[in-house]
């Protein structure tokens, strides 16, 4: 998948925007979902931050099944695709459709080719047996993985472009956003393929953001002050209008 697959397929030539709902409960997750959607976010992506897999496992299929036509993506927290393909393998054969996987890290080694990931390519390796059919959101140089020295960033998003579909990094930390010159590194390094940013986005910056990365993945930046857990109406509306007023640059700069 290339920048202009990607935009053609979320409809959006800006930053597509994909609010996050970290799940506690059917009732938050569903509520959160909704106001996504009546704000014109393109997708959800849902994350296990406070419970269990096996707690989450049946409240995705609760909102699969209230919201059938939703673009859905989910990130099973502190595990690689090795772990996480399987169950969304699983979940596809039953009837619950997954459109995506947002791994925090794709394992990805700087210190070896492209023709040396041993951890990617066993990931690669069990997503193609899992029969699992939707796009994985890679984690590079991602937050609170192994740190990477900021030299080896561009050899790192390289190498990540080969294993994934859409190269994902972030900040230092959550709520934290990118340097400038790390997105910068990653949007030349990576050509035409798609980027997604994980941490830190904002109406604030999002548009400086904008001529290097293809998508937000947001949560702290639309959350309510203080409530880690439940969307800021108006600040996802005013996200999704900027958003609504930009064009992503595509292409290496």
């Amino acid at each position: 998948m290339n920048q202009i697959e990607f935009h053609k397929f979320f409809k959006s030539p800006g930053p597509v925007i994909l609010p996050v709902v970290h799940v506690l409960d059917e009732k938050q997750a569903t509520r959160n979902v909704a106001l996504a959607i009546r704000a014109g976010a393109p997708g959800v992506l849902l994350i296990n931050h406070d419970i269990s897999r096996e707690a989450f496992v049946p409240l995705i299929r609760t909102v699969r099944a209230r919201f059938p036509t939703l673009w859905l993506g989910v990130n099973f927290l502190a595990v690689t695709g090795r772990d996480a393909f399987p169950v969304l393998g699983e979940l596809q054969r039953s009837g619950t459709r997954v459109d995506a996987y947002w791994a925090d890290d794709a394992r990805i080694d700087e210190m070896q080719d492209s023709a040396a990931q041993t951890e990617a390519e066993e990931i690669a390796r069990v997503r193609r047996d899992s029969g699992w059919s939707g796009l994985y959101f890679g984690g590079t140089c991602f937050k609170k993985q192994r740190e990477v020295a900021p030299k080896h960033y561009a050899i790192s998003a390289r190498t990540a472009r080969g294993w994934m579909d859409v190269v994902t990094t972030s900040g230092s930390a959550t709520g934290h956003a990118p340097e400038v010159g790390k997105i910068e590194t990653f949007r030349t390094a990576i050509g035409d393929a798609p980027l997604a940013l994980a941490s830190g986005i904002t109406c604030a910056n999002a548009e400086t953001f904008a001529r290097y990365a293809d998508c937000f993945i947001v949560g702290t930046g639309i959350s309510k002050t203080g409530d880690f857990h439940n969307f800021d109406a108006g600040k996802l509306a005013d996200l999704m209008a900027v958003s609504r007023g930009m064009a992503v640059a595509q292409g290496a700069h």
